[in-house]
């Protein structure tokens, strides 16, 4: 399986272009569209979005990542193979997450190059074959190990909104591991308890959950969190606990 992950949206040429490449040289392979939405030429938000939504795939996926605001620049084109599954895309701190938070990682640089490479789509031109040619396992000198990035600082999880989604709810960068389940979550001037899902609190009212990728969700029964709370990719909030016990 080949699952793609962008910042491209779902209109314009750039998801055809490099799905026909896929069809070319990997045709016995299985491509999905995993995310085409993920925060415009943000590595970092992406990259916490990638880690949770990389771990639903089974072992063995090729990820094929652009988010690539560097495109055509100094950053390198890498592989990550981190506990079986395989991501190829920018060196630009995409992976990171996914490096930070398993237990095994190899990583590679991408030396081929084709006889034609657009400065501003290296998706199409570079990302596409390599990934095709993984996932038939026909990869050979073609990458070149690399110690990779030191990811050792990188966050593991981070107090953020990483995607606002169709419905207004707003995921975060924080798996529902790293918080307590008492804790409020602080965001805007707004103090907002945890439930475990919509119906468990009165229509109108936010509340924080772990939604199904793992990660802790703002939503709002009945209504939109983006709106309410003012959430978008990029606020901060914080834990703290409430005195009160009731979600404002």
């Amino acid at each position: 399986m080949i699952a793609l992950f962008t910042d491209f949206g779902a209109e314009g040429p750039y998801l055809g272009q490099m799905i026909s490449v896929l069809d070319q040289e990997a045709p016995d392979a299985k491509g999905i569209n995993l995310l085409s939405d993920a925060p415009m030429a943000e590595p970092r938000l992406s990259a916490y979005l990638l880690a949770a939504l990389s771990r639903c795939l089974p072992q063995g996926t090729v990820f094929l990542c652009v988010v690539d605001p560097g495109v055509g620049g100094t950053r390198l084109p890498i592989v990550l193979e981190a506990d079986g599954r395989w991501f190829v895309g920018p060196d630009n701190g995409l992976f990171n997450t996914i490096a930070r938070q398993a237990k095994k990682t190899g990583w590679w640089t991408i030396e081929w190059r084709p006889d034609a490479l657009s400065s501003s789509f290296h998706g199409r031109d570079l990302f596409a074959p390599i990934a095709a040619r993984i996932a038939q396992g026909t990869i050979s000198d073609e990458i070149q190990t690399y110690p990779g990035p030191d990811v050792s600082s990188w966050p593991a999880d981070i107090e953020t909104i990483v995607y606002a989604d169709h419905y207004g709810n707003a995921m975060t960068g924080c798996r529902k591991s790293s918080a307590a389940e008492h804790l409020a979550l602080a965001v805007n001037g707004h103090l907002v308890l945890p439930a475990k899902t919509f119906c468990a609190v009165p229509e109108g009212h936010p509340f924080w959950y772990e939604n199904s990728c793992g990660l802790v969700e703002i939503a709002v029964n009945g209504g939109r969190a983006g709106e309410l709370l003012r959430l978008a990719p990029g606020v901060e909030f914080h834990w703290q606990h409430s005195d009160n016990g009731a979600t404002e």
